[in-house]
C-alpha cells in the first residue's frame, strides 16, 4: 500500500502529528510525508491513501490572513500563500473508491471551542470524490503555539495503525 501525508504547520505541532501518523501507517504502507507547499509543486500521486492535515485557525482551515497572523508569532519562517484549504480547492476530482483521511490540530482549551480543520479538510476531500477511510480526527495542542498535549503523538500513531490495518485489509480483499 502507498500513502501520502500532506500537512500544513505553523508552529511544528501539526508536522509532528503528521510524522507520528507516518510512523503508524508504515506498519502496512510505503509513506511519503510532505508539507503543503511541496505537495502543491508535485504531480497528483498514484497512491492508495491520502492523509491531509492542518491546524485549526478561526474555527476551521487556515486562510492567508490567519496564516499571516500565525507567522508573526512564529520563530521560524512560515508559508502564508498556500495552505490545505487552497491546495484542496485547486485539486482535481478523483476517481471513485479513492481513499483519504483528514486530521487537524486544535487548542485543547477551552473544550467547548467549536471548529475543526480536520472536519473542513474532510468535507473538501469528500467534495473531490474521496471516500473517507475514517472520521476526521483532531489532536490537541496546549495553547496556540503548543506543545502538543501529552499522549497526542501516541494517539496519532495508534490512529494511523488502525487506519493502515483497515486499508490494508480492504485492499487485500479487492485482489
Amino acid at each position: 500500500m502507498r500513502a501520502r501525508i500532506v500537512y500544513e504547520s505553523m508552529f511544528g505541532n501539526t508536522a509532528a502529528i503528521a510524522e507520528a501518523i507516518a510512523d503508524g501507517l508504515r506498519v502496512h504502507a510505503d509513506v511519503e510525508v510532505m508539507n503543503v507547499v511541496t505537495a502543491a509543486e508535485m504531480p497528483e500521486p498514484t497512491i492508495d491513501l491520502l492523509v491531509v492535515g492542518g491546524p485549526t485557525h478561526a474555527f476551521g482551515l487556515s486562510r492567508t490572513r490567519t496564516r499571516s497572523d500565525a507567522a508573526a508569532q512564529s520563530d521560524t519562517p512560515v508559508a502564508v500563500d498556500i495552505g490545505i484549504r487552497e491546495w484542496l480547492d485547486a485539486a482535481l476530482p478523483v476517481s471513485q473508491n479513492t481513499r483519504a483521511a483528514a486530521f487537524g490540530t486544535k487548542a485543547a482549551t477551552p473544550k467547548w471551542l467549536p471548529g475543526s480543520a480536520a472536519r473542513g479538510a474532510g468535507k473538501r476531500l469528500r467534495r473531490l470524490g474521496y471516500d473517507l477511510a475514517d472520521a476526521p480526527v483532531d489532536f490537541l495542542v496546549d495553547g496556540v503555539k503548543g506543545p502538543l498535549v501529552a499522549g497526542e503523538l501516541e494517539r496519532a500513531r495508534a490512529w494511523a495503525q488502525r487506519l493502515a490495518q483497515t486499508e490494508f485489509d480492504r485492499l487485500d480483499h479487492q485482489v
